[in-house]
């Protein structure tokens, strides 16, 4: 068998050809190849301007845009434009457009104006997808394809249309096949809730209290694989015309559909990452984080999702855009700290990525985006922040190699849990996805390296600990997978605690091999009734859930200040019976890792550590600098070396001058 094609780092931007003259197209090309940049992406919101008329192309500006962009050295991503549906696709079906949970209708004049159930759109988006891989297919500049953009933004995954509607019922006759194994399924007898035929089942809003948490999760994963048949629509098109790598771009703290499922039919997982626009909502940073850290960004939340799109992509990850400075959407934008943009890009870099793409090239003088900043003034001159990129483009030239050879900790993350925590939270501001947040920047913060994995990995024997919280269903194959493993678990809260109809199974959960202990009961606890635990740390008030076990033959680890059990299991698995605050997350897991031989390393606050396993880079998101395991690294910065591979040191804490990834320092 040959080598698999080594894969190399590289930088790009997002570029709009049809927002500027023709006669600009060559000078801005010719600027990229001199910052350093490789790859641009074009035509993803074009539609209008490629089909003025029904039917009626116009490839004459696109043809003359590739080529020029190609003749200047650079490769292209062309986008498919189905985000952005004209005008007169309204006009032609009214009832394409999504409906809120509220019932009332997405109207045109932004983007992601459709439902993605509606067959005539679905119709029209095979239409235009097969012209574009007909002509471009096979055009050499053309080296990677992107679907649509953004599933899922602006909360765009679940519609209640009638489309919506109709297909919905037909999923659930496919999936139930049977009226009555749907009702008892469901549970349907409560309330006289049962149903006759799939033909008198809605969506799932609208209802006078809470509806059904079976029929919502029901309409979740119905929801999940309208985005899943969306996206394979287009990727079928595009491989019987093209070879070239296919990707989507996703989101932070997306959760609405399975990106896995939906990475299962593209080549490479891109992710559209936006620090300072994600610090105050998506990351969840508390006051304290958001003052310290509100021009650099939270230093685990980018970090986080490279590793997860890195499990999406199978191993392939890019990002499609990259902020560059302020951004015009969050409630706050400010300017990144001088250095910020090349630090977001050498991260992404020591999470596996190949390619960083800069959103956008010029900034855009009119519409919604004008005050978003781009690697250009809207006149043409360049931002500050393009020494930054030709500093960066430096960097990977000397050390272009993509390495990761994995990491000893294992998290898996399940969007099906994060369905049914969003569905059934027992308490207002718990979500799976702040749950899984919490043990990863605490296993960070003790400089340890994670791979993110999804539910249906079959084989956990590549890692030393496997950490799965909050997976309320655990199917058998995984419940399988995860009982065999030889290696070292952490389980729970929630984990088992219903069935895949969001039942309470019997035997009591969390039912799973090697413990003898049930789950009883739960409660979730107000303000200021924090459960202590003596040993460090607290199940907190703020996002508390606290379960009661009943143990059996299982050990006791640890109880917490009333005395209930909160960490229970075996030597191999352990079971921890709340939400810990990062003071005992941080404890708890640094036993687990000493328990399966991974040392660890406490790091001071905004001090991160990546080992690909050939090298290790140490990313300082702070303002001062910080001395770690015998290092000075200097503000803003990104520290590089090789990774000993015959030492088991994390600190890797010789005196042996280290790579700086930082113009001007001399701190090395």
């Amino acid at each position: 068998m040959s080598e698999a094609p080594k894969r190399e780092r590289a930088l790009g931007c997002c570029y709009y050809p049809e927002h500027w003259p023709q006669s600009r197209w060559a000078r801005d090309a010719k600027r990229m190849v001199e910052v350093g940049l490789r790859w641009v992406r074009i035509g993803e919101f074009a539609w209008s301007r490629l089909e003025p008329h029904p039917d009626r192309f116009d490839w004459d500006w696109l043809d003359n845009a590739i080529e020029t962009l190609s003749a200047a050295g650079l490769r292209i991503v062309l986008g498919t434009p189905t985000a952005t549906p004209p005008r007169r696709l309204i006009e032609r079906y009214p009832d394409m457009l999504a409906v809120d949970r509220r019932g009332d209708e997405r109207k045109f004049g932004s983007r992601r104006h459709y439902c993605f159930s509606h067959l005539g759109y679905r119709k029209e988006c095979a239409r235009i997808v097969t012209a574009l891989a007909k002509r471009y297919g096979r055009h050499a500049a053309v080296q990677a394809w992107q679907t649509d953009n953004e599933y899922g933004c602006h909360d765009t995954t679940l519609s209640y249309s009638d489309a919506a509607r109709d297909a919905f019922r037909r999923w659930l006759r496919d999936r139930y096949g049977d009226i009555d194994r749907l009702n008892r399924a469901w549970g349907n007898v409560f309330w006289s809730m049962e149903y006759q035929d799939f033909e008198q089942i809605d969506p799932p809003n609208l209802t006078v209290t809470e509806a059904n948490p079976a029929h919502r999760l029901a309409f979740a994963r119905f929801s999940s694989d309208q985005v899943i048949r969306f996206n394979r629509l287009q990727v079928d098109i595009i491989r019987a015309h093209s070879d070239a790598p296919i990707a989507h771009n996703y989101m932070g703290r997306i959760t609405a559909f399975d990106h896995f499922a939906v990475g299962e039919d593209l080549d490479i997982a891109a992710w559209d990452s936006y620090p300072l626009g994600f610090l105050a909502e998506r990351a969840g940073a508390d006051a304290e984080t958001r003052r310290r850290f509100a021009r650099q960004g939270e230093p685990d939340f980018q970090a986080f999702h490279h590793d997860l799109y890195r499990a999406v992509g199978k191993g392939r990850l890019w990002i499609m855009e990259q902020q560059p400075g302020p951004v015009n959407w969050a409630p706050y934008n400010p300017a990144p700290l001088p250095g910020m943009v090349r630090l977001w890009t050498l991260e992404a870099f020591a999470h596996g990525a190949e390619t960083v793409c800069y959103f956008r090239w010029r900034q855009a003088p009119f519409a919604q985006e004008q005050m978003h900043a781009g690697l250009q003034y809207p006149d043409g001159s360049d931002a500050q922040v393009m020494a930054e990129i030709e500093s960066v483009a430096a960097d990977i030239a000397a050390a272009p190699d993509i390495d990761h050879s994995g990491a000893p900790v294992a998290l898996l993350f399940d969007y099906d849990a994060d369905h049914a925590w969003d569905i059934q939270p027992h308490k207002a501001g718990c979500s799976y996805f702040d749950l899984i947040f919490g043990f990863y920047r605490a296993l960070r913060r003790l400089g340890l390296s994670i791979d993110i994995l999804p539910p249906t990995t079959e084989d956990f024997s590549d890692w030393s600990l496997v950490i799965a919280p909050g997976l309320i269903h655990i199917p058998p194959a995984l419940k399988k997978a995860l009982g065999n493993t030889a290696r070292h678990l952490l389980l729970g809260p929630r984990s088992a605690a219903r069935d895949g109809d969001m039942t309470i199974p019997t035997p009591l959960p969390p039912d799973f091999p090697g413990l003898d202990l049930r789950i009883v009961g739960a409660e979730s606890l107000g303000p200021q009734m924090d459960i202590e635990l003596p040993e460090g740390g607290k199940f907190h008030h703020y996002r508390e859930f606290a379960e009661c076990p009943a143990v059996g033959r299982t050990t006791i680890f640890e109880r917490s200040a009333d005395g209930q059990p909160a960490l229970v299991g075996n030597e191999r698995c352990r079971y921890l019976t709340g939400w810990p605050d990062e003071t005992a997350a941080l404890r708890i897991l640094q036993r687990a890792a000493n328990a399966a031989s991974i040392a660890t390393c406490e790091l001071p606050l905004g001090l991160r550590r990546r080992d690909t396993g050939k090298e290790v880079f140490w990313i300082n998101y702070n303002d001062h600098e910080v001395e770690a395991q015998g290092l000075r690294i200097p503000p803003i910065s990104v520290l590089r070396r090789p990774r000993d591979a015959a030492s088991n040191d994390i600190g890797m804490c010789s005196n042996e001058k280290p790579e700086a990834w930082k113009e001007g320092s001399d701190d090395r």
